[in-house]
């Protein structure tokens, strides 16, 4: 596995090409968003993992030309900033996971390998999701139309709607969706709040009123629900 660490702080470049190395992974690192950027446009690295506050360019920037030329790259973005404005920002432009700073190496290690594993992971048969009032989701393509208006959606969110669909006469708890559609390993004690914002971004896309929601319910105490009409 071929790994690019984009991180402008000298000291945790250096331990995570030195963690990574010891893990089996080729490293290559950049110091700023610029040479960070070029080198993630050459296609040839498994992960990306990208510091959100670098010189030049930004990881926010890289996420996204990135994200427009590899539509299945692995991106984790590492970040000081933990308000939902700047997750929310990282995720919405297509990065599979944060995570925040200071961190757990050893965290950030499966975190990397169960991102890893989901992008190889066989797509799904579904190919549309639709609702009688004309919402109607192009699986294959991570777009949709509601009210006329298009939709688009990163991987990941369509991942989730096509395991809750598959789960439909039940609700599906945030640990299952962090084990199924994540990849983490159901003994993994993770925090994180992936799970919870992207229901809310999902929420915002497919809901006429995200307060009220009435296609992704919640259900309390067990998780969430996806109704289809």
């Amino acid at each position: 596995m071929h790994i690019l660490i984009v991180e402008d702080e000298v000291a945790i470049r250096t331990g995570l090409i030195d963690v990574f190395t010891y893990h089996g992974y080729v490293t290559e690192s950049a110091s700023d968003g610029r040479e960070g950027l070029r080198l993630a446009l050459t296609g040839r690295f498994d992960l990306l993992l990208l510091d959100v506050m670098l010189p030049g360019v930004d990881g926010f920037q890289i996420c996204q030309q990135v994200r427009e030329q590899y539509p299945d790259q692995a991106i984790i973005m590492l970040t000081a900033r933990t308000s939902d404005e700047d997750i929310v920002q990282g995720l919405s432009l297509g990065a599979d996971d944060y995570v925040a700073k200071p961190f757990s190496v050893t965290q950030l290690v499966l975190r990397a390998k169960a991102v890893l594993r989901r992008t190889r992971a066989v797509p799904s048969p579904l190919q549309t999701i639709e609702w009688t009032d004309g919402l109607r989701l192009d699986v294959l393509n991570l777009c949709g139309e509601k009210g006329g208006n298009a939709l688009r959606f990163t991987r990941r969110e369509m991942e989730v709607l096509c395991y809750l669909h598959a789960n439909r006469e039940r609700p599906v708890s945030r640990e299952e969706l962090l084990h199924n559609v994540w990849g983490y390993a159901r003994e993994f004690d993770i925090e994180t709040r992936t799970v919870d914002i992207h229901i809310a971004k999902l929420r915002r896309k497919i809901e006429n009123d995200p307060k009220s929601p009435r296609r992704l319910l919640t259900v309390r105490g067990a998780g969430y629900r996806l109704t289809v009409e």
